[in-house]
């Protein structure tokens, strides 16, 4: 968990970026990673693993989600979420929400997103077409990570709090039967793409009064009776935060900060098969749409200088074949890559003039009120007051 004390010691940002747009065309998605070290998005192209741009977003950007249209970044610090429109690769919007949101996702067909307010036990449902919040839903203690199931008829997110996972039917925004109980600071959650499991990564890391507590399992959930079929676990250690899944949902792939690798796991024994090692600590992971390759975001910055970067596996191989250097601490919750489709011929980015960008927040309050950055060659100016 990460230390809320530091982000009361907000003050003041003032910093001039330069969008460094590029003529970019082709047919693979991209990267959106959120660096939570330096308040920026790193896009990347996932055919040539070449950074296109840099963009700011707010304070702490934490967990990310991408459509076709749009990606959305939880700003951990800001209570918001900043909205890029890609295809610009340009943000267009900020949303306030709850305190502290961490995990984030969107409906298959990219109506609605839903935010996981960590310090609040809440859910922000964000409606798409206006980037407001339509709905504020009680969930658990602590609320980490979110998935989606494919249907788009329910949300399952993590309650590292109190060790359950709350499910919301997305018809209503609200919550489905009782919580479900898992392991142990649950965090990252994927759902299968026939929808019929979802898949849990408890870290263990801490219990509820912030000790150490070591469980790191995976809980498998059958999402037809939301209830937990299978536990498991077959090391010492495991510290699983960031999980994904393979498009064909024969395999899932967790991201293991305490072994500094990836474990990979078949979904018909649900036992673990091979480990990719990797030269850093990972967080966030994301798994191509074409299953060829598995994306890892290294946060921690290394003796080796392996951190800050994107590991590329490729998943023929199981072997890690190179990495992309983004921006400062790349947690990057959640499926951060484009889905499948969305890049048939992918636009023109015309280079883009520079704007002062400002974020001024209230110390005494600790209310931002004011996001300037660019849109075209102008400045979009968002005033907004979000209590902290």
């Amino acid at each position: 968990m990460l230390n809320k004390r530091e982000f009361y010691k907000i003050t003041m940002v003032s910093a001039a970026m330069i969008l460094m747009l590029v003529n970019i065309v082709g047919a693979a998605p991209f990267a959106y990673v959120p660096n939570f070290g330096d308040n920026t998005t790193t896009i990347f192209d996932t055919a040539t693993k070449t950074v296109a741009t840099t963009v700011p977003v707010g304070h702490g950007p934490f967990g990310a989600a991408v459509s076709c249209t749009d990606a959305y970044v939880t700003n951990y610090a800001d209570w918001t979420v900043s909205v890029i429109d890609t295809a610009t690769n340009v943000p267009i919007a900020i949303v306030p929400v709850g305190g502290y949101p961490m995990g984030i996702a969107v409906t298959p067909d990219g109506t609605q997103v839903y935010v996981a307010n960590n310090n609040d036990g809440t859910v922000s449902a964000i409606d798409t077409a206006t980037n407001t919040v339509i709905a504020t839903i009680t969930v658990g203690v602590y609320p980490f990570g979110v998935a989606v199931t494919p249907d788009g008829s329910n949300v399952y997110v993590t309650n590292s709090g109190d060790n359950t996972v709350s499910v919301i039917n997305t018809t209503n925004n609200t919550v489905v039967g009782n919580p479900i109980t898992v392991g142990s600071d649950p965090q990252g959650v994927v759902v299968s793409p026939d929808g019929t499991t979802a898949y849990v990564a408890n870290s263990g890391t801490y219990n509820t009064t912030g000790v150490s507590n070591g469980d790191g399992t995976i809980s498998v959930i059958n999402t037809a009776t939301n209830t937990v079929t299978a536990t498991v676990n077959y090391q010492t250690g495991f510290e699983p935060i960031g999980i994904a899944i393979s498009p064909d949902g024969k395999t899932v792939y967790v991201a293991d900060e305490y072994w500094w690798g990836v474990f990979v796991m078949d979904t018909v024994t649900n036992a673990f098969t091979n480990i990719v090692y990797l030269a850093a600590e990972p967080y966030g992971i994301s798994v191509a749409p074409d299953g060829t390759e598995v994306y890892v975001a290294n946060p921690l910055t290394t003796s080796n200088g392996s951190g800050n970067t994107v590991t590329v596996i490729k998943t023929a191989t199981n072997t890690a074949e190179g990495a992309v250097y983004v921006g400062s601490v790349p947690y990057s919750l959640g499926q951060f890559i484009q889905p499948a489709g969305c890049c048939p011929g992918c636009p023109t980015h015309r280079p883009h003039k520079p704007c002062e960008i400002t974020l001024r927040t209230d110390p005494t309050t600790q209310s931002v009120d004011l996001l300037k950055f660019p849109v075209g060659d102008d400045c979009m100016v968002f005033p907004f007051g979000n209590k902290h």
